[in-house]
């Protein structure tokens, strides 16, 4: 066979014999047997690139030279390589061929799609750039807007403006100062902006001057107010000395150092005048609730509400403007309001409208901030100003919660507090962060009580209350009770009577208001209440009520005997945090019970008790629903005076220490049924301000205090 031919196949092919081709010259060699092509195929498998030895060694075993066996493992990869990729080829065609199918198919199937909301076909494909950029257009429009807004609340800010001025500001922003921006940054410092109300009341009642977009303008500012806030209020939870300063006295409280505050946290006074002052407090404490508990307690205004019965009235959602992550929570952002009222009639009630922001700062910790925000709605009413306050929950391992709490207010105090209280509440008692924590430190340990799986009789005197859903349906019902009770404290029905003067009513304040709710007796309920000043301490006060031997000596509903215990459920730590049923020695009357709830802390303690009958017990213990049941109570709140310095130890025997205390009665009575029967008149007050009086003189003799 000619060299030339013997070449022309492809390489390696087994039909050809290897050719090289030497310097000037060709060498040929004969064709490989099926033999030898056998065992190169399985050697090429094993070592696809033989070194020289490999080569001489194969080279001996088939029978052919070194140079024959490098040319067929040279050939052979070659092909190998060739075959591979044509397979490659082949494969990438039919997935092209596929591809290429399902886009034919996607595109017939978008031709024949209709919109969702407005039930025609989708924009066509030559008018969707024009949309893409008409949406870019309006985007670029409302930053625009964003910015007019941002640079005329600076400008109130700072400025008052007329509205021609605000008119001007808004048709045409740049023709004032560009530098209001820096000020828009110093109200959100601020973390509590205060446009003035008469400005802001136009924008809301004049169309002309309210821009499109104030809504999501709304909603940036909170976001604004709130994240600085939580900025502002994190530090302060974590920085001691020299922002806070701790006083020297036992009780180890911690005060706001203005002056150090107002370096770091440089603003303007929200309120002005000679009256005006700033409380700020900072504790510390274990509760016994879960960490994510909290949270969502803290978030849900009805959880709020029945966390703190002794402290908020009142509390709502008015808008959510984050709902914040599943789980967690954090990033929550809800515009909320609260009124808050502890004690007597004669501490003035205090009323907010703020924003509440939650974030988790780490695994097991959380920050929540409040922070007031009037911009939405007047709050002229409002005597409060709450400056960035809140607490800080880091999840405990045995389940518990570390709560270091917070407490910014400013207030502007025109209607003098009552003297009685003045200590207690300029020195930041009533309200502050120590009352906060010891009142989530009680509630902690009910619920503990509430929660646990055994059976009742263990706590409970008589074996009358036999059953967990029994023993969870009442104290239920008696914290529904002192939600009332506290309620009432409040006087929002105030009413002067003229011959109920001062001399003859010795400081009784009587309030009359319409019943309506469930739960409640309705008709029209009259509400006597007075405070008074004993020299004893507030824990000496406390035991004396809640002595059942001595109850004959105030309680008119025993009528001089003494009553039985029936049932008794320790609700907390502190012997005296208990839930009782007593009966009362009556002749006449076997069916009349009395139903109290009563417990003490270092902030204050309170007996709250209200007349019941039995069968009403006996659907509470046999664990029924109890919210539809009626109750009226009446009862007692014991402070420490404010003037001790170790009325807020959390010792209990602190009370050895104070002092004086002071002791609020409120009675509150069924006067008028809804049916017009028994009318009210003067005389009825008249009685119930005789009946309160009447109290008081016996306490008085009771303890030895008839001066």
């Amino acid at each position: 066979m000619d060299s030339s031919k013997a070449g022309a196949g492809g390489p390696g092919d087994e039909g050809n014999p290897i050719s090289h081709k030497g310097k000037g010259k060709k060498t040929c060699y004969k064709r490989l047997t099926s033999a030898q092509t056998a065992k190169l195929e399985k050697f090429i498998k094993e070592c696809p690139h033989p070194d020289e030895a490999q080569r001489r060694h194969l080279a001996a075993e088939v029978g052919l030279e070194p140079k024959q066996i490098k040319f067929w493992f040279q050939n052979k990869r070659t092909q190998i390589k060739n075959q591979h990729e044509r397979a490659d080829n082949t494969a990438l065609r039919v997935e092209n061929d596929r591809i290429l199918s399902e886009n034919l198919l996607m595109k017939e199937a978008l031709k024949n799609m209709l919109c969702h909301t407005c039930g025609g076909p989708p924009f066509p494909e030559g008018e969707h750039e024009h949309f893409v950029q008409k949406m870019k257009l309006e985007n670029a429009q409302l930053k625009e807007e964003h910015e007019k807004v941002s640079s005329f609340l600076a400008r109130y800010l700072e400025k008052q403006m007329s509205p021609p001025e605000l008119q001007e500001a808004l048709n045409n922003p740049m023709a004032y100062d560009p530098a209001l921006g820096s000020s828009m940054k110093q109200v959100i410092n601020d973390g509590s902006a205060s446009v003035d109300r008469s400005v802001r009341t136009q924008l809301n009642m004049d169309n002309d001057l309210v821009l499109p977009n104030t809504f999501i303008a709304g909603n940036s500012l909170m976001l604004e107010i709130a994240a600085t806030a939580m900025d502002e209020l994190s530090r302060l939870l974590r920085i001691a000395e020299p922002i806070w300063v701790k006083s020297s006295t036992p009780d180890d409280k911690y005060t706001l150092n203005l002056e150090s505050y107002a370096r770091l946290f440089p603003r303007s006074p929200h309120f002005k005048g000679p009256n005006v002052r700033v409380e700020g407090t900072r504790d510390t404490g274990i509760v016994s609730i879960n960490s994510m508990q909290l949270v969502d307690m803290f978030l849900d205004p009805e959880k709020w509400m029945n966390l703190f019965p002794t402290i908020v009235t009142k509390a709502e959602t008015i808008k959510v403007i984050e709902s914040g992550l599943i789980g967690t929570r954090s990033g929550a952002l809800q515009l909320m309001s609260e009124e808050m009222h502890i004690l007597s009639p004669l501490v003035q009630p205090r009323e907010y409208r703020f924003l509440r922001y939650c974030q988790q700062i780490e695994d097991s910790m959380w920050v929540i901030a409040d922070v007031s925000f009037d911009a939405v709605k007047n709050t002229s009413l409002s005597n409060s100003w709450r400056h960035p306050s809140g607490c800080m929950i880091q999840a405990m391992p045995n389940g518990c919660s570390m709560v270091t709490w917070a407490e910014h207010v400013e207030v502007d105090d025109e209607v003098q507090s009552h003297q009685l209280f003045k200590d207690l509440v300029s020195g930041g008692a009533a309200y502050g962060a120590q009352r906060w924590v010891l009142e989530l430190q009680r509630m902690g340990e009910r619920f503990s009580r509430f929660n646990v799986e055994r059976t009742p009789n263990q706590d409970s005197e008589g074996g009358v209350i036999n059953s967990v859903e029994g023993k969870r349906s009442l104290m239920n019902f008696t914290q529904r009770m002192v939600k009332i009770f506290c309620e009432s404290l409040t006087m929002r029905g105030k009413l002067d009577f003229p011959h109920l003067t001062t001399e003859n009513n010795n400081g009784v304040r009587v309030s009359i208001r319409k019943s309506t709710e469930a739960g409640q007796p309705k008709g029209m309920i009259v509400v006597a209440s007075t405070t008074l000043w004993f020299p004893l301490p507030y824990l000496k006060v406390f035991e004396f009520f809640t002595d059942d031997k001595r109850r004959p000596q105030w309680d008119v509903l025993c009528v001089g005997d003494a009553a039985s215990r029936v049932a008794h459920i320790s609700n907390g730590i502190h012997p005296g945090n208990c839930i009782s049923i007593l009966q009362p020695f009556i002749p006449t009357e076997n069916n009349a019970l009395i139903i109290q709830e009563s417990f003490t802390n270092p902030a204050g303690s309170y007996i709250v008790y209200g007349p019941t009958d039995v069968a009403t017990m006996e659907l509470v213990i046999k664990g029924e629903d109890s919210s539809m049941l009626q109750i009226l109570p009446s009862g007692f709140v014991i402070s420490a005076d404010g003037t001790s310095k170790g009325a807020f130890n959390n010792d209990p025997n602190v009370g050895t220490r104070t002092e004086g205390s002071l002791l609020t009665l409120a009675y509150q009575i069924l006067a008028c049924s809804p049916d017009g029967t028994n009318l009210l008149t003067t005389e009825t007050v008249a009685a119930v301000n005789s009946l309160l009086t009447t109290t008081v003189l016996k306490v008085k003799g009771a303890l030895g205090s008839n001066n």
